[in-house]
């Protein structure tokens, strides 16, 4: 028997694109498409009880992310700061905003990369951008430590991420889900909820009960992509092209795609990432989701050495980020 397809949306965030119903929702669980898409747990014993074929390659590999301490920070100067894995301290138009802040040990990995400044530093942030609920991109420890030292903060998240919230005592007024092309209310720039192809989970009972996403914020200057985790998928980065024109900054996951039969449905190759930058047009590509937490088969400093090949005739595009080093938008 079909099961029955719902939509679902936040009814007081606008919807921006045209004939969007919403998310998709089948069986009380989020999908990317209607075909069900769910790890399996033959295809995981499978990985984990395998040999993996670059054991060796990666006994060889000495790679460590380069690090660059800061204890203070602007906000009247358009910066990026990585600071590590997918989180980023970005500040645009006098506002600072916090991408999926995690910075400590995860139950899976140990953190590679020291965090390159104290969690104290990071003071009046106005958003927290919280793209889904797995473990590296949502740490309870971390996010209770920015609240604390950030009362004032907005939590900018996705569909019923405020259960979570709750649950794990975290409490802040300001808190906003939304769906896919729904934008947030926001204060000086503009943030927009976008899709990505993934998936969520915490716990052995909450499979996809938590959407996941991506988010575009802009300015009157600039377009900056920050994509969360996500596969490579034919058509929703030609789709938001197609609803924002070129965007400015591309902020791409290159790594944890080793083995490709468990990781193809989460995450994106190097190669993957590239033509996601080209799908959206962009302009320049700065890397994440490398080198802080080993999380798959492939050697830490492998997912670089591949994406430095993507851009060999085009150097000028990429932007490898130290981890704490300031790159200034306006130069």
């Amino acid at each position: 028997m079909t099961k029955p397809i719902t939509y679902q949306s936040n009814p007081n965030l606008p919807i921006i694109k045209k004939g969007w119903k919403g998310n998709m929702v089948i069986n009380g669980e989020f999908h990317n498409s209607s075909i069900p898409e769910k790890p399996l747990f033959l295809d995981v014993f499978k990985w984990k009880f395998s040999k993996n074929p670059q054991r060796e390659e990666k006994k060889q590999d000495t790679f460590k992310l380069e690090t660059c301490f800061f204890d203070t920070f602007s906000k009247t100067t358009d910066t990026i700061i990585w600071l590590g894995h997918s989180s980023f301290l970005i500040t645009l138009n006098g506002k600072t905003i916090l991408t999926d802040p995690c910075f400590n040990d995860i139950p899976t990995a140990k953190r590679q990369v020291q965090l390159p400044c104290k969690i104290e530093t990071l003071t009046n942030i106005d958003y927290i951008l919280l793209s889904h609920d797995h473990r590296d991109h949502f740490d309870v420890k971390s996010i209770k430590e920015l609240v604390k030292t950030n009362p004032n903060v907005a939590i900018l998240t996705t569909l019923n991420f405020k259960k979570i919230l709750e649950k794990n005592k975290i409490s802040t007024a300001k808190t906003q889900e939304a769906g896919w092309y729904q934008k947030y209310k926001t204060d000086a720039i503009e943030i927009t909820f976008l899709p990505a192809k993934h998936w969520g989970r915490r716990g052995a009972f909450d499979f996809n009960k938590v959407l996941w996403g991506s988010f575009l914020i802009k300015t009157k200057d600039i377009k900056l992509f920050f994509s969360g985790d996500t596969a490579y998928d034919d058509k929703i980065f030609k789709e938001i092209h197609s609803e924002f024109g070129e965007i400015d900054i591309c902020l791409l996951p290159i790594g944890a795609y080793s083995p490709a039969f468990i990781m193809k449905q989460s995450h994106t190759t190097p190669e993957e990432a590239y033509q996601i930058f080209n799908d959206l047009k962009g302009k320049l590509f700065i890397p994440m989701h490398y080198g802080t937490y080993d999380l798959s088969d492939e050697p830490l400093g492998e997912p670089i050495k591949r994406l430095h090949n993507c851009f060999e005739d085009e150097k000028s595009k990429l932007k490898a980020v130290i981890v704490g080093e300031k790159y200034n938008l306006n130069s």
